[in-house]
């Protein structure tokens, strides 16, 4: 059960959205929840431009009038890796050529990397963002959604 302070959202689908979110679910290996606080997260707020959210006319097809920012679809990580934790970035040490980074994964366990820093910018790793430890053989790598 959630804490009282952080609220319910409940809403419809269509059968066919709910199918489209469990097959993501289950292709990203993240549950809905997460998928859906993504969502909102990337949304720019009630200062955004309404000129910039996709809308749908009658007959279920963009809008003419909207000019939408188009970007390339998200999709999920692949990689050959087996071994994937999701974690919370704990820490991170930034060097001029490496940055250690330190994940909080499940039970409390602590993993740490050391990445170029080149990468650690690319990827936004920032303390107290989400991140995925790809453990190789004996080689930790970190990536990123």
């Amino acid at each position: 059960m959630p804490r009282k302070e952080q609220g319910w959202v409940t809403f419809q689908t269509s059968e066919e959205e709910r199918k489209i979110l469990e097959e993501f679910c289950q292709h990203s290996q993240r549950t809905k929840t997460e998928i859906l606080r993504e969502l909102v997260r990337g949304l720019d707020g009630p200062a955004s431009s309404p000129s910039r959210i996709p809308t749908k006319s009658r007959e279920n097809k963009p809008a003419d009038a909207l000019e939408v920012e188009t970007t390339a679809p998200k999709r999920p990580l692949k990689v050959s890796s087996r071994n994937i934790l999701k974690g919370v970035v704990k820490q991170v040490i930034r060097g001029e050529v490496n940055t250690q980074v330190t994940l909080m994964v499940v039970h409390e366990v602590e993993l740490t990397s050391i990445i170029t820093t080149n990468a650690a910018d690319e990827l936004e790793i920032i303390q107290g963002t989400e991140a995925y430890a790809v453990i190789k053989s004996n080689d930790i790598s970190i990536a990123k959604d």
